[in-house]
């Protein structure tokens, strides 16, 4: 029997991805532990804003339109990873005792959403980017230009949008495997 990387759950491994997935996975994963990163720094601030507020009356000079930006930015680095891992939430309660075939078809159908999710949030959020850099908003406290901290969650939806419709190929070309044979 031929190793395809799903267990009978229907879940997929990474190793299952063809070349351009395990690219695609690969840029997912540095894109999710850069926003872990940016996360672990936040709370560095954070803790040394907080001393400094309680202790010294002095604390990070516009520590929350940082904090506010950057966990954007960092939140949008994680959405894409999460799904190659099938790590979405499913409710699988219906699909309990459906054929492998018909829970990856309907993995597909729900990949192919979050294609298009990807797809549409990439492009308001680079619309709004472009419109609030033309308007020339920036922040209350610290002056920064809004528009940077929006268009750095695009190649996070990017990301999104892709992995969504490399799913969508994956699950259907499991779908389309015949099904395991069990020895009794």
């Amino acid at each position: 029997m031929q190793e395809t990387g799903f267990s009978s759950d229907s879940s997929l491994s990474p190793d299952a991805f063809g070349p351009y997935g395990r690219k695609l996975f690969l840029a997912c994963r540095w894109l999710a532990l850069l926003g872990g990163a940016v996360f672990l720094l936040l709370v560095a601030m954070s803790i040394v804003s907080i001393v400094g507020r309680k202790l010294f009356s002095a604390p990070v000079p516009g520590d929350v339109e940082i904090l506010q930006m950057a966990a954007a930015c960092a939140s949008a680095s994680f959405f894409a990873y999460c799904h190659l891992n099938a790590g979405d939430v499913k409710v699988d309660f219906f699909t309990a005792r459906a054929s492998s075939k018909s829970v990856h078809r309907l993995d597909a159908l729900g990949s192919g959403l979050v294609g298009l999710f990807g797809s549409v949030v990439t492009w308001r959020a680079l619309e709004g980017a472009l419109s609030i850099r033309a308007a020339g908003e920036t922040s209350m406290i610290l002056g920064w230009p809004v528009w940077i901290a929006q268009i750095l969650m695009v190649p996070g939806f990017v990301l999104l949008a892709l992995a969504g419709f490399y799913m969508v190929a994956l699950h259907l070309r499991r779908s389309a495997l015949p099904a395991p044979r069990t020895s009794a």
